[in-house]
């Protein structure tokens, strides 16, 4: 079965994949810092930072349609939470109705944390997207514990990433094995078999969690994780770095 890995695209030959991952997680982690602490309605800063974001992926080689892809299954969540904000928020007002007891209103101040929210989150998601493609995950994650990171974080996103993909083969083929037995059938019948495939596989999830935990104990496993890649912080990382926190300082103080 096929699957869509995170770091398909880290073998690429870019600058972007070219940088230290320390200094590249933390040249990321720092715009993100940036973009959720821009004031509201500065669009100005938020235009800065897109350029940066835009920029990067253009560094990258990585196909635009590849982040556009991925970035848009995460749009609708985005914007149920934004809503909230577009209805909740009061000030001027722009739009108003009643529908029987319901009264909705939509202020400019909503409005304008609408488009905020969903564009720092957006920005965030295509900032995360591109660390987890320019990076192999296991220099990542090496990387990650290098700068101090909470083992217990990293052994969690290791385990998770690592056997995700086994459950989704495992869930397909209770599925496949539920359609070859079950012809028909009203939807009540076929919701209680999807709820009963996903207690089975919460077990099965549960006892393969404990064999593959016991199998690496056996093999020595400490919790760390073993890279032969050699970390290395070169002076084109540390200015890519500085260029970065510079220009993010600069677009928010100079708003």
């Amino acid at each position: 079965m096929e699957h869509s890995y995170f770091d398909e695209y880290s073998s690429m030959d870019s600058f972007i994949h070219r940088l230290e991952p320390r200094i590249k997680a933390i040249a990321f982690f720092a715009l993100i810092i940036f973009i959720v602490l821009a004031p509201q309605g500065s669009f100005f800063i938020l235009g800065a930072y897109t350029a940066v974001v835009v920029f990067c992926i253009f560094l990258s080689r990585i196909p635009l349609a590849v982040f556009l892809r991925r970035s848009f299954t995460a749009l609708p969540f985005i914007a149920a939470m934004s809503l909230f904000i577009l209805f909740a928020r009061p000030g001027r007002p722009l739009w108003a109705h009643s529908f029987g007891p319901l009264h909705l209103s939509i202020s400019y101040e909503g409005l304008t944390g609408f488009f905020n929210i969903l564009l720092k989150a957006y920005l965030c998601i295509l900032c995360a997207l591109l660390l987890a493609f320019s990076t192999n995950f296991i220099h990542l994650l090496k990387a990650l514990e290098k700068l101090k990171v909470p083992s217990i974080f990293i052994m969690v996103v290791s385990f998770m990433y690592r056997y995700l993909f086994i459950l989704q083969d495992e869930l397909e083929h209770m599925k496949q094995a539920k359609e070859s037995r079950t012809v028909g059938g009203s939807r009540w019948f076929h919701a209680r078999a999807l709820a009963n495939m996903l207690g089975v596989l919460f077990v099965r999830t549960y006892e393969r969690a404990e064999e593959v935990y016991l199998a690496m104990c056996a093999r020595g496993f400490d919790g760390t994780v073993k890279t032969i890649y050699d970390f290395k912080i070169k002076p084109k990382d540390v200015y890519f770095l500085l260029a970065v926190i510079s220009f993010l300082f600069l677009a928010r103080v100079g708003a």
